[in-house]
């Protein structure tokens, strides 16, 4: 059944396919991007950027490569990303080197990773000498070792990422490498986001993170660490919560953690996106009760195609019982899971009438006297009973 919602008309239209999840966005550079497409597909979006870029114009580090690259001219230039290229170039211009640096590089052999980035060298003025139909850096790597670079001077531009093996294996064939800093990263001013996105990956209150460099990767296992949370954050990340990556070097550090990961074929946000609006809604499990189909879904319910957002506390209390559909499920259980209930019983009540609402639809949960709450799975449901494989 395909879950729908209702529409300001009156009349129901398709759920989104991300109604419901929380995914959570540590991208610094294109964040508002990459949340404006998660939201568009329905998700709730919590922003934690977890490294914060060095302004290209005041790098000194840059300025001090590229003014090396000026005096000592390099031999190959390897070019790996389109804006990283454009705002070398750009920062380039602004310290007054913008000329100086297009002429060396016009004399270097310039290889360009892939068509976006082959775009950015000819809008330089530029051409490149060749580029990978692939846009792999290995096939790169590839051709410089055939060729030759024994006593060479080769610049790699950097892109805040590390490039696995790559600048090592040309040092290692002989060659006198440059890395380019473009795009360096630093922690963020403010932590606050970062934490608060860690406890929601503890608390399993966030579905999905997506990730779209490896430092910021790196950097969030380092802070969860910091904090004491690093095997909370790790059992997360391996059963519950769904860890996106917008490409294979991205992954690198969750995967050295045994963290699995998606990631889509081609390495962009969009796909990104697709992805993680693919894996979410298939993790869900539709149940058939009390003569209705509900499914769960982050911090909603869909029952019968009508998406239901529901409370905090009801979540949890519906998360337990579906956890054993068909179950009774005692009040001293639901309140293990009720969040800041102490030892009142009575607030279990309280939440389960407020989840009742939130359902419109009270029959889906029984009250069993002096036992507790039962999600009413129909009892033709076989392979929702009791035992059943989840």
């Amino acid at each position: 059944m395909q879950a729908q919602q209702a529409s300001g008309n009156g009349g129901p239209e398709p759920v989104a396919p991300l109604a419901g999840f929380t995914v959570g966005v540590t991208a610094a550079r294109r964040a508002d991007e990459l949340g404006a497409l998660l939201e568009r597909r329905g998700a709730t979006v919590l922003r934690a950027p977890v490294l914060r870029i060095v302004p290209l114009i005041d790098d000194a580090e840059l300025l001090a490569t590229t003014k090396q690259l000026l005096d000592d001219a390099p031999d190959i230039v390897v070019a790996t990303t389109a804006i990283g290229f454009r705002g070398w170039i750009e920062a380039a211009d602004g310290w007054g080197l913008g000329e100086a640096l297009l002429r060396r590089l016009g004399e270097a052999e310039l290889l360009a990773r892939g068509p976006k980035v082959r775009g950015a060298v000819r809008a330089a003025g530029l051409t490149e000498a060749w580029s990978p139909a692939s846009e792999s850096m290995a096939e790169v790597l590839e051709r410089l070792l055939e060729e030759g670079v024994d006593g060479r001077r080769v610049a790699v531009q950097l892109h805040g990422e590390p490039l696995p093996g790559f600048i090592e294996s040309l040092r290692v064939a002989g060659a006198r490498v440059v890395a380019v800093p473009v795009y360096r990263w630093l922690p963020p001013e403010d932590i606050a986001p970062v934490d608060r996105l860690l406890d929601a990956v503890v608390a399993r209150s966030i579905d999905a993170v997506s990730f779209t460099s490896a430092p910021a990767a790196a950097s969030l296992l380092d802070r969860a660490g910091q904090r004491g949370q690093l095997d909370a954050v790790l059992d997360a990340f391996r059963r519950d919560v769904l860890v996106a990556c917008v490409g294979p070097v991205t992954a690198l550090p969750l995967q050295a953690h045994d963290i699995p990961t998606f990631q889509p074929e081609r390495f962009r946000l969009g796909p990104l996106v697709q992805v993680i609006a693919r894996e979410l809604p298939g993790r869900v499990r539709p149940l058939p009760v009390a003569g209705h189909e509900v499914e769960i879904r982050g911090q909603a319910a869909v029952v019968d195609g009508l998406l239901r957002p529901v409370p905090p506390a009801g979540m949890a209390l519906l998360r337990a019982l579906a956890r054993r559909p068909g179950w009774v499920v005692s009040r001293a259980d639901l309140l293990r899971v009720l969040p800041g209930a102490g030892r009142d019983e009575h607030a279990v009540e309280t939440a389960m009438a407020r989840l009742r609402s939130a359902l419109g639809a009270p029959k889906l949960i029984q009250t069993v006297v002096k036992r507790g709450y039962r999600l009413a799975l129909d009892p033709h449901a076989d392979k929702y009973a009791p035992g059943a494989a989840l």
